[in-house]
């Protein structure tokens, strides 16, 4: 091998060379998934849990099943456990029946009547008081069979239950309520939280044998105070919007 030159060996070993001859570096393929957005009313086409929320937690709130207890025991109290548990069921059926009708037929039934929202927050109201009276009187202790009638659809099925405020709440609900999941949702919040009406007053005739007679009369002037205070308080409401309004 002539002197001067290095061997062919060490010339391919070189780092330059060497860098050159190496094989390029792998490109890593990355696999690229479309990005869809999330869409969450066409997340569930039968129901929506964000609708039945909402509006069971409004109806839980206004229509207030651990509040309706004492008013259920007072109106109740001398009759027989038959007509009691009749009342209960009777009471939650009256107030799904008037929530259903304004559900479907709410905005064309006060636009006819030219009926305001107030306007009915007031009636309701001064009914209550009516009530109220009666129980902080102690008229209510001796019921007759048509009183007994009368207490399951007024004032237990309405306005305690079925109030101006569960009605208005609906009729925005079913209003605002677009497609079909979103109106299976607000049915079956509305059909739920009557569940739990009916349950709480059927099991609040336990209470009764506990209590005995004399907690019944505790319990009905109680009643008599809480329900004047929210039969007045609903009355200042409706005044309120109305002087709003004007």
């Amino acid at each position: 091998m002539p002197s001067g030159r290095a061997p062919l060996v060490n010339i391919l070993n070189s780092p330059r060379v060497a860098g050159r001859c190496r094989p390029p570096h792998r490109v890593p393929i990355i696999l690229f998934i479309p990005y869809v957005p999330y869409d969450s009313r066409k997340a569930s086409t039968v129901f929506d849990v964000a609708v039945f929320s909402t509006l069971f937690v409004t109806l839980f709130v206004i229509m207030d099943p651990p509040g309706i207890t004492p008013i259920f025991l007072a109106l109740t109290s001398g009759r027989p456990a038959k007509v009691q548990r009749r009342m209960a069921w009777q009471a939650a059926a009256v107030a799904f029946g008037v929530i259903a009708v304004f559900g479907l037929f709410g905005q064309q039934i006060l636009g006819r009547l030219h009926i305001s929202t107030p306007a009915l927050m007031i009636a309701g109201g001064l009914l209550l008081l009516l009530v109220a009276l009666d129980l902080l009187t102690g008229k209510s202790e001796e019921p007759t069979q048509t009183k007994d009638v009368n207490v399951a659809l007024v004032p237990l099925g309405m306005p305690l239950l079925a109030g101006p405020g569960a009605i208005v709440s609906v009729i925005l609900a079913v209003q605002h309520a677009h497609g079909v999941a979103a109106q299976i949702s607000v049915w079956a919040a509305i059909a739920a939280i009557h569940v739990v009406l009916y349950l709480v007053m059927r099991f609040s005739l336990v209470i009764i044998r506990v209590i005995k007679d004399g907690g019944v009369v505790l319990v009905t002037r109680l009643a008599g105070m809480m329900l004047s205070a929210l039969a007045v308080q609903q009355i200042i409401n409706g005044v309120t919007q109305v002087i709003q309004g004007t």
